[in-house]
């Protein structure tokens, strides 16, 4: 008996750390921001306060960049399913000429951020670009409200820079919905659709009272991380010089942070305002499941579509897949185009390779990519060593609070990455980074007063390094956390027994036994959180000011703030950074399969 409690303890004490330092990297970050946004003093968390959240709904300016933020999100969602659901209904039911291309090629939009696409919509869509040039027009895209030929009515009061940002996102997050939406697909009977076919329902019926409620937890899932992604979503905007949005106005009054309440308090908003999105569609859409009690094969059931119809369908993939490649082409050749050649022209009349060479040689770029290495290398080896301990709780234990601890793992798809972000600056500017130690509004006598800790991101000297490492591995934890989770669900707890039974100890018996049946899952995982560490917007853009600590992202920003050759060398680190996620992706995609869409779940 003594063995089996000395187990539960052990297990009840990794727990209980895990659960410490979720609570540490995660909540408390979280905590300093809602606390600064209701505190009256925002620097000592003393008092509570509803006049600074108050202010910002008095502000007409903040008003209206909240309810574009709104508009960008909802817009975003509604295309992306608009665009993937369709899909994924062709595609989970028939076959059709060059299928397989086009499924693999569905992920092609996740390797490049909207960050960096917009680079490409605005060489594509500029008053002088592309598409001007070939329908002979003069439009101004970027303009903001436009009147077409002349006609003050029509189209008048539309904001075309906000639809713009809102189709470059979902250009970009359609793939999340599709991937859920084929995943709920496959766990359909196809049994009810025959059947209700033969009492006599035709296809739309069909699709509208069995199909739709039974997908709708995954469109759900999909739909709430491309809602949250996009209102909270800082890179696009910025590129867009689009500054009525909350989270550019955060962003722009991040320098404030030590004298003022007003970032706490637009970034509480925005927290909040995210989570009443989540509960009011969680409540709307995902307050009643639907069990299956059998499945069959999808594939028994697929039909194959030939001749026009087949064809018809392929056009629908393929034109998807060139509009969402329209930022990535405008990106490439952007990244090949002399400097002012590609100027009312379809096409640069001037090609180089030169800023490819400036992109890995200038001292910024270099400085950048070796840091973006570094950083993302650190994350992955931080958050695979804690996925691994939390997926094993959560698989091999009945411990009392492991759904608790998953709760947490998943928590960062939720929360705005842009308020995880200003969290930990909060956290910098609090003891033991900055200032007493306070508890319970009283200082702490003098040998724990002042600074601790070397840490700063907004002071004269900053060291991000530490806090970027950490907001990289937590935000990107759900990935490997879900990865390593599918694979110790197929994976027998009876081999980790029989090792232990003859002898080996269990850290040995999980090191020697299962961690080698579940590498690919490790590796698919690690694959992820390395690659979207490597193009982080919101962590690098707030948390590394200056120029010795710039990821990738904040030096491609910084890039095309520059005049002459700068957003040149920007989209050629886009270039770069879309091959690495290309390889990262198709790698993760073959070992993950169709499971690849559970990671992308709250």
């Amino acid at each position: 008996m003594a063995r089996p409690t000395t187990r539960r303890l052990w297990q009840y004490a990794l727990l209980g750390a895990l659960l410490l330092l979720l609570t540490l990297g995660l909540l408390y970050p979280i905590y300093l921001t809602v606390r600064g946004g209701l505190a009256q003093d925002p620097a000592s968390g003393e008092g509570f306060t509803l006049d600074h959240v108050l202010l910002v709904f008095e502000d007409p300016l903040q008003v209206k960049s909240l309810l574009n933020a709104v508009k960008i999100a909802t817009i975003t969602t509604l295309l992306s399913i608009a665009i993937a659901l369709p899909l994924a209904l062709l595609a989970s039911r028939h076959r059709f000429p060059g299928k397989t291309l086009f499924s693999s090629a569905i992920l092609v939009p996740l390797i490049l951020p909207p960050f960096v696409g917009a680079i490409g919509f605005k060489m594509l869509l500029g008053r002088q670009g592309a598409v001007n040039t070939i329908l002979g027009t003069d439009i101004d895209f970027f303009g903001g409200n436009i009147a077409i030929l002349g006609d003050p009515t029509w189209m008048a009061h539309v904001d075309l820079r906000l639809l713009l940002i809102a189709l470059v996102e979902a250009l970009h997050l359609y793939p999340i919905i599709y991937l859920n939406a084929i995943a709920s697909l496959a766990n359909l009977d196809p049994a009810l659709d025959e059947s209700a076919e033969n009492l006599g329902a035709g296809p739309w019926r069909r699709f509208f009272k069995i199909t739709l409620p039974l997908i709708r937890p995954g469109l759900f899932a999909g739909g709430t991380i491309v809602f949250i992604w996009s209102f909270t979503e800082l890179g696009t905007p910025l590129m867009f010089d689009y500054k009525q949005a909350t989270p550019v106005q955060i962003f722009e009054k991040l320098k404030e942070v030590e004298s003022s309440a007003e970032p706490y308090a637009l970034t509480f908003v925005l927290l909040v305002s995210a989570v009443i999105a989540y509960v009011l569609g969680k409540s709307v859409f995902g307050r009643r499941g639907h069990a299956m009690y059998s499945k069959a094969s999808r594939a028994a059931s697929e039909t194959r579509l030939t001749g026009p119809l087949g064809w018809l369908v392929t056009g629908a993939f393929a034109l998807v897949t060139l509009l969402a490649l329209a930022p990535h082409v405008g990106v490439i050749l952007t990244s090949v185009a002399e400097p002012g050649s590609w100027y009312r022209s379809v096409l640069p009349r001037g090609f180089t390779g030169a800023h490819y060479v400036e992109a890995l040689t200038s001292d910024t770029a270099f400085t950048s990519i070796k840091n973006s290495l570094i950083l993302s290398l650190s994350a992955v080896v931080l958050s695979a060593s804690l996925g691994i301990l939390v997926a094993y709780v959560i698989v091999r234990t009945t411990l009392r609070g492991r759904a608790l601890l998953d709760t947490l793992c998943m928590l960062p798809l939720a929360v705005p990455g842009l308020v995880m972000a200003f969290g930990y600056v909060a956290v910098t500017l609090t003891w033991p980074f900055h200032g007493p130690l306070r508890v319970f509004g009283q200082e702490i006598p003098p040998f724990l007063d002042g600074t601790i800790l070397d840490l700063d991101i907004v002071g004269e000297s900053p060291n991000p390094f530490p806090l970027l490492v950490l907001a990289y591995a937590i935000r990107r934890l759900p990935y490997i956390v879900r990865s390593t989770v599918a694979g110790l669900e197929q994976t027998s707890g009876e081999l980790e027994e029989a090792a232990v039974n003859l002898g080996a100890g269990r850290v040995l018996a999980v090191r020697k036994v299962i961690i080698p049946l579940i590498m690919a899952n490790i590796i698919a995982g690690s694959l992820l959180v390395f690659s979207f560490s490597m193009l982080e917007v919101s962590d690098s853009l707030i948390l590394a000011q200056q120029a010795r600590h710039y990821p990738i992202t904040k030096a491609i920003f910084e890039f095309m703030n520059r005049l002459g050759d700068g957003p040149y060398i920007a989209s050629a680190m886009g270039v770069w950074g879309m091959g690495l996620l290309t390889l990262t992706l198709v790698g993760a995609s073959m070992m993950l399969g169709k499971k690849l869409g559970s990671i992308f779940r709250v």
